[in-house]
């Protein structure tokens, strides 16, 4: 896991940074609505509808501090149960804040075209009060859970951890499917759940699985 003042970390931090004065001044506004007004007219497919209202619903902050729980419980995986646990507080905590308080980006207000899902989507705005956008909880949950299950595969699994990616990718793809989200704000939450989750893992020692599987 790259260290705080690793140029990989002082990269997303700077990224970040300028995204969301991107996303405050608008500038990004035209692109946003026009990748969103596309995301609505595909939509339809109800396979395809249905999955996508699948994936984004396992963003849901329940089902993945239930998953931490679990790894928690378990003594092997208990460190990264930990770390992931707070990791998905303080990022849900976090982007809920930012998206309230911080960042003007109110969500998309277009109605979903698709097939009729099995129940409403929730927004997962945690600060009452705001309907903001900014960066988006589900795509900073994935990325947090990306980050941390794919450093603890990365020993025994050095090339095969960076398929876990493939969830954040997914979520961020389904936040914006179901117009919960606009393209910008899955991309400010990937990279902020990526931070977060590497400046706790550093802080709480994340490295030690390691050590300890080897005694």
């Amino acid at each position: 896991m790259f260290g705080l003042r690793s140029r990989p970390f002082l990269v997303l931090v700077a990224i970040f940074i300028v995204l969301s004065v991107l996303v405050n001044e608008k500038i990004t506004t035209d692109f946003d609505r026009n990748t969103v007004l596309y995301f609505q007219s595909i939509a339809g497919n109800h396979a395809l509808d249905l999955t996508m209202w699948v994936i984004t619903e396992i963003g849901d902050v329940r089902w993945l501090v239930l998953f931490s729980i679990i790894l928690l419980i378990i003594r092997r995986t208990r460190r990264i149960g930990m770390i992931m646990l707070l990791s998905l507080v303080a990022g849900t905590i976090g982007a809920g804040y930012l998206k309230g308080y911080v960042i003007d980006n109110p969500r998309p207000e277009l109605e979903f075209l698709g097939s009729e899902l099995p129940y409403e989507i929730a927004q997962d705005t945690f600060v009452l009060g705001t309907n903001g956008s900014f960066p988006s909880g589900h795509a900073t949950r994935a990325a947090i859970v990306a980050l941390i299950v794919g450093y603890a595969l990365s020993e025994r699994f050095p090339r095969g951890r960076y398929l876990i990616w493939i969830f954040p990718i997914l979520e961020s793809l389904s936040r914006v499917y179901v117009l919960q989200h606009y393209p910008m704000d899955v991309f400010g939450g990937v990279i902020f759940g990526t931070t977060l989750a590497a400046i706790i893992g550093n802080k709480l020692k994340l490295s030690q699985i390691f050590k300890k599987s080897q005694t």
